[in-house]
């Protein structure tokens, strides 16, 4: 089997492990797409966006600071915030995957988000190739940018209520994020709690987008002394 073939087939193999995220990211990235035509962008800005950031919570974030009159800076500043993670995450993706051109690595690093990098870490050791991954980024950025289009070419046809309730995804997409983090970690949900009423303190004192920014920079300094990421793990996890 030459050189051509094996990175071909794990390719089609990436792209079939993706198949799956296409069910969450379409619907988000309507909700994504509704909510930033109801805030008066236009669809190429909208599509835009999705193209170039490639983050549904961080995307949605920023929609929701816009219509809060935030400003740029404050808009980028909490983007980059909420999406340091990214940072980690990418270095474990490209540490895992065998050695390729530096471009295509960095294209895959691109590429990562909290399903992608969960699929290719969790997968078998043989997939760990940039071209798996480069598969399994297609499937899950096209399905991105593929809702993101769809939710802002037919915004204005959805009825009301249905665009209304779409609004609720962010909310659900965090808590969805946060209930497997804070089982059985008990220091983690008190620091949420805290995080979410310093929040509400500090927005009485200043403008609520960069009371986001305090408020999650304050509490996640003092979660690294306050917060064990072992607690609540099993053995087997």
């Amino acid at each position: 089997m030459d050189g051509k073939m094996t990175r071909a087939r794990q390719y089609v193999t990436g792209l079939k492990a993706g198949i799956p995220v296409i069910l969450g990211f379409v619907p988000v990235g309507i909700a994504y797409a509704i909510m930033a035509q109801q805030a008066g962008w236009s669809v190429f800005q909208t599509i835009f966006m999705s193209m170039a950031v490639f983050a549904g919570a961080s995307q949605m974030m920023a929609v929701g600071m816009y219509v809060q009159g935030a400003g740029l800076i404050a808009m980028i500043l909490a983007t980059f915030i909420l999406n340091l993670r990214h940072l980690i995450m990418s270095t474990c993706v490209v540490n895992r995957m065998e050695k390729d051109r530096v471009p295509v690595m960095l294209l895959a690093a691109f590429g990562v988000t909290d399903e992608s990098f969960a699929i290719f870490t969790t997968g078998k050791k043989e997939n760990c190739t940039s071209m798996y991954f480069l598969g399994l980024i297609t499937v899950t950025y096209t399905s991105w940018i593929a809702g993101s289009a769809i939710g802002a070419l037919a915004s204005g046809l959805l009825p009301p209520v249905l665009s209304a309730s779409l609004g609720i995804s962010l909310y659900a997409m965090f808590i969805a994020i946060l209930v497997p983090s804070l089982k059985g970690n008990l220091r983690l949900g008190i620091l949420v709690i805290v995080t979410a009423l310093v929040n509400m303190a500090l927005s009485k004192v200043m403008a609520s987008s960069w009371a986001l920014i305090v408020s999650t920079l304050i509490c996640a300094a003092a979660g690294v002394f306050f917060v064990d990421p072992g607690e609540g793990k099993t053995a087997d996890d």
